[in-house]
Formats: structure tokens, sequence, C-alpha cells
């Protein structure tokens, strides 16, 4: 499958930060247990952060997201694609429309909605199948929500809970969108500015998972 081997502008898997990941967290004997490893290390150590998104290309790319260590759905989904890429392991993008995703108060406000559309997610070719895998949340960002982490066994599809700790609702998916050999920025961007006018001039200020906690502690 070379069109899921080969690296893209966004998906640049030959970055030479990108390799080195993916050489020292691809650890185990199979493409599963490899899978799970680069997974646990992008989910976990690239923090999860919504208030900063940069919608350029450059922004975008999977060795911009690693070097600054963090970002949002789709950063870290196309990062979790690079780094399987370089490991020798098929992947693609996954994209969905989701209502109650992982949010704070000021977010929605800004965003004026609490649907997020296109919402990304990593598809890794394990043992002759394609499966999902998020890796959006990070361990200590879950704590601070209260909600169960996200995990991933390279058998079945990793999507997120449909309810948090206390069993409340967290997340529906509302629409497919499909799956993308490489990030389709042009209808992101585009789509972006006509469900979210102006959230690129006024995104929220301040720490997302300090307000998170703080929103968790306060329900």
């Amino acid at each position: 499958m070379p069109t899921h081997l080969d690296p893209t502008p966004a998906i640049d898997s030959d970055h030479p930060a990108i390799r080195a990941f993916a050489h020292e967290h691809a650890r185990g004997g199979s493409v599963r247990e490899r899978s799970v490893a680069l997974y646990l290390a992008v989910r976990d150590l690239v923090r999860y952060d919504p208030y900063r998104i940069d919608l350029s290309p450059g922004g975008m790319r999977a060795s911009t997201t690693l070097r600054l260590g963090y970002g949002w759905c789709v950063p870290k989904a196309v990062l979790m694609a690079a780094v399987a890429r370089a490991a020798g392991i098929p992947a693609r993008l996954g994209f969905a429309d989701v209502k109650n995703h992982m949010s704070t108060e000021k977010l929605r406000r800004t965003m004026g909605s609490d649907v997020f559309v296109w919402h990304g997610y990593t598809e890794l070719w394990i043992d002759g199948a394609w499966r999902k895998a998020t890796p959006a949340f990070n361990l200590s960002l879950c704590e601070k929500f209260g909600l169960l982490p996200l995990e991933f066994d390279g058998v079945h599809d990793s999507l997120y809970h449909p309810y948090d700790r206390a069993g409340q609702r967290h997340m529906e998916y509302v629409n497919e969108r499909g799956s993308f050999d490489d990030l389709p920025l042009e209808r992101i961007t585009a789509d972006f500015a006509v469900i979210y006018p102006g959230f690129g001039q006024a995104a929220p200020e301040g720490d997302f998972a300090e307000d998170a906690a703080r929103e968790n502690a306060a329900s």
C-alpha cells in the first residue's frame, strides 16, 4: 500500500524527528504491539490543546505538532499517521463530525456550537484490516475532565467513549466524513470559515487543561 506508507506535505513521515520518535517508541514484536506502543506515546506525550489552533500548512504538519508538544485532535491524528508510516505501518486519516466533544465553556462560547466538524482520528492497517485509533486526549487531561482514558488494543476500533466516569453522555458521532490518504486541509479550513466564523481571530486564551479541571470540580 504505497499511498499509505509514503510521506506527504502534512504527514511528513520522512522528517528526522518523526523517524526518531517512531524508532524510540515503536516497541514490540508484531505490528499490533508496535501500533499500540506508538498510540500510547502520541496520546500521552503530546498534550491535547484546542485553544491554540494553527490551520496553516506548516501548523498542521506532523513534525510541527511533535516539536510543539501539543495539538488538537486533527494534528495529533496526523502525527499518529506519520509515526506509524515511519515505522512501516500503513496509516491514513479518518474524520467525523461529533457532538459533546471534550470541551470547556470558553471553547463552546468562542465556537458558537457544541458540534465539532472534521474531528480527526487515525486508521492503521493491522493484521489485514483497518483499525481506528484516536490518540487525542492525553491521560492527565482525561483525569482532569473525569473521563476514562481511551485505550487502543490494535484489534478493536478505538473511538470516544459515549459516557464519562459518572455515566453522563460524553460524545455522539453525527456524521462520518470518510478516510483520506493525506490531510484534506482546504476542505477543513473552508468548512471552519463557514461554521465557526471568526474563530481564528478570536481563539480562546488561557490554559485548556486548567479550565477543564476547574469546570469539572465545580460540576
